[in-house]
C-alpha cells in the first residue's frame, strides 16, 4: 500500500475546550472541526509536562519526561537515539519543520530534512535570526518591529496586531506549509509539521478577529472553593503574573484575543487543506491536530501553564487518517492518551517500526476497537518553575484527577465528571477518602521506580527544602549527544 503523507498541525499552549468540536459553542473552528467529523475526537488527551520545552522534547522522541530528562522548563538538547522525523525520515519520508519547535541549538535537526523556525523572539545561540523574523523584517512596511504591540510573550494583556496583517506568524506558518508542499519532491511521501506560535501570548489576535470576540460573551474563569491561595495582588501586578486576579474586563480581554487567535489559526489551516484537496493530496494524507499543553488563562486565580489542572494540562488532538487506508473508527475516544502516543501513532500508520525507545502507544487499536486494552490513566508533571507551590505531579483517566504538590505537602482531588472546572476540591472529604488513597498509591507506585525520595515506597514524601529532582537520564543523553558531536 502506498504509504501516507502526514499533516500534523500543533498549536502552542491551545486549552481542550476551545474547538466548536469539544463543545465550545462560542468560538469557531470550522475547518478543526470539518476534520474532526472526518476522523476522531479523543476527549481526555494529556501533556505529561505542561510547559513548551519538556511537551515538545516528549512529542520528539515518544518518550515519558523522567526518560527524556526534561521535567520542566529548560533546553531540550539532543542526543536522542530516535526521534519521529528520524524515524519517517528513515522510512523514506520527506520531513520538514515550519514554526515553533524549540530546539537547542536553535538550528538542530532532529531528524527533520529541513526546517523554517517561528521562536517567538526567543534567541538561545549566538547569531540566532528566526526565519520568520529575517522575513518579517524583509517585508514590513513601515519603521516598526514584531514586539511593538508592547505586549510580553508571557504577559496575560492583549490588544489587536500592530501589523498588517500578512505580516502576522500565523499566516506566515501557513504560507510556507503551502510553499514546501509547491517544492517538495513528489516521488516521496511527505511529513509536514505546522507548528503555530500561537495562541500562546502574545495575544496579538488581528483586528478582524479580536473585534469578534471582544463582542461576545465568552466563558467566565473556574474558580474553585480552594483557590484564594493564588488571588495575590503583589504577583497579580506583574505584566506576566503567573497567578493573581486581574479585572474581568482584562480577563475578558485576554480571552477575546486568545480565541480570535485560534479562529485566525483555524482559517490558515483551511488554507492548506485547500490547497491539499486542490492537488489531490488530501485523501492520502494523515492529519493530527493538537497542541502541546494549555493556558490558565484566569482559572482559579492562575495564568500561563506549568499546572496539573484541566486549563494547562488538558489538550485537544484529532486524528484523521486517509481515505485510502480505509479503516472505519470511532467518532470519540475517552480512553485516557498523552503526547508519547503520537510518535507511535504516526509510525504505525505509515507502517514503520516502533523504536523500543518509546513509552507511548499507538492510537489505531483504540480509535478501532472500544475493547481494545488500553492503560488506566496517565501521569503528568512539572518541576519549580514560577513557585515551588505550582511544582506537581498528577493523575487522570479523565474522570478523576489526582494532584500532588509536592513542595507544598498538598494533595487535591476532582470529580472531573461533577465537576470539569475542578473548583470542589474533595481531597478532604471522609466520603472521598477510599477513592483518594487509590490514586496516592497509584502515584506512589509510578514514582517509586525512580529512587530518588519522592516516596518511600509507602507513602509521598514532602519535599519542601530540598534540592530539585533531577532525573539521570537527561545528563546520560547529554553525554552520549556531545560524545556524538566530537565523533
Amino acid at each position: 500500500m502506498k504509504k501516507p503523507n502526514v499533516l500534523l498541525l500543533m498549536t502552542d499552549q491551545q486549552r481542550w475546550d476551545t474547538l466548536g468540536c469539544t463543545g465550545n459553542r462560542v468560538i469557531e473552528t470550522a475547518n478543526l472541526d470539518w476534520i474532526a467529523s472526518q476522523g476522531t475526537v479523543f476527549t481526555h488527551a494529556y501533556t505529561s509536562t505542561p510547559s513548551c520545552v519538556p511537551a515538545r522534547t516528549t512529542l520528539l522522541s515518544g518518550m515519558d519526561p523522567w526518560h527524556t530528562g526534561v521535567l520542566g522548563t529548560g533546553r531540550m538538547g539532543g542526543g536522542f537515539a530516535h526521534t519521529m522525523p528520524g524515524e519517517l525520515a528513515k522510512g523514506g519520508y520527506q520531513t520538514q519543520g515550519i514554526g515553533k519547535m524549540n530546539f537547542q541549538p536553535q538550528r538542530a535537526l532532529n531528524g527533520f530534512h529541513h526546517t523554517l523556525l517561528e521562536e517567538s523572539g526567543r534567541v538561545e545561540d549566538p547569531g540566532f535570526v528566526s526565519d520568520y523574523k529575517r522575513w518579517f523584517d524583509e517585508h514590513k512596511t513601515g519603521d516598526y518591529d514584531m514586539t511593538d504591540h508592547g505586549l510580553d510573550w508571557n504577559s496575560w494583556m492583549c490588544r489587536p496586531f500592530h501589523a498588517p496583517e500578512f505580516l502576522h506568524p500565523v499566516n506566515w506558518t501557513a504560507s510556507e506549509a503551502i510553499k514546501f508542499l509547491d517544492r517538495r519532491d513528489p516521488t516521496m511521501p511527505f511529513f509536514l509539521k505546522m507548528s503555530f506560535a500561537r495562541p500562546h501570548s502574545p495575544y496579538d489576535a488581528l483586528p478582524y478577529y479580536f473585534d469578534l470576540y471582544m463582542d461576545k460573551e465568552l466563558p467566565k474563569p473556574y474558580v474553585g472553593d480552594w483557590a484564594s491561595v493564588h488571588d495575590v495582588p503583589e504577583d497579580a501586578a506583574s505584566p506576566d503574573a503567573w497567578r493573581g486576579k486581574r479585572s474581568d474586563e482584562e480577563i475578558h480581554r485576554a480571552r477575546a484575543g486568545y480565541y480570535g487567535l485560534i479562529h485566525h489559526i483555524d482559517h490558515q489551516i483551511g488554507r492548506v487543506l485547500m490547497h491539499l484537496k486542490k492537488h489531490k493530496l488530501l485523501d492520502n494524507t494523515l492529519i493530527l491536530f493538537l497542541s502541546d499543553h494549555g493556558d490558565m488563562l484566569g482559572d482559579h486565580h492562575l495564568w500561563r501553564k506549568t499546572h496539573g489542572y484541566e486549563g494547562a494540562s488538558h489538550i485537544p488532538l484529532i486524528v484523521r487518517l486517509p481515505k485510502t487506508m480505509e479503516r472505519q473508527v470511532r467518532g470519540r475516544v475517552e480512553e485516557p492518551v498523552c503526547l508519547q502516543d503520537i510518535m507511535p501513532t504516526i509510525l504505525d500508520a505509515a507502517g514503520l517500526p516502533i523504536p523500543e525507545t518509546v513509552d507511548g502507544r499507538s492510537l489505531l487499536p483504540i480509535m478501532e476497537n472500544e475493547a481494545a486494552p488500553w492503560r488506566d490513566y496517565v501521569h503528568g508533571e512539572h518541576r519549580t518553575c514560577y513557585s515551588e507551590l505550582q511544582e506537581m505531579h498528577y493523575l487522570t483517566d479523565g474522570r478523576w484527577k489526582y494532584i500532588w504538590l509536592p513542595r507544598a505537602d498538598k494533595e487535591q482531588l476532582f470529580d472531573l465528571e461533577a465537576d470539569p472546572g475542578e473548583c470542589r476540591d474533595l481531597a478532604s472529604s471522609a466520603e472521598h477518602a477510599k477513592e483518594l488513597a487509590m490514586w496516592r498509591k497509584r502515584l506512589v507506585a509510578e514514582l517509586e521506580p525512580r529512587g530518588v525520595g519522592l516516596t518511600d515506597g509507602e507513602s509521598l514524601v514532602c519535599q519542601a527544602g530540598r534540592p530539585p529532582i533531577v532525573s539521570p537520564h537527561y545528563q546520560e543523553r547529554i553525554d552520549r549527544w556531545h560524545r556524538e558531536r566530537l565523533a
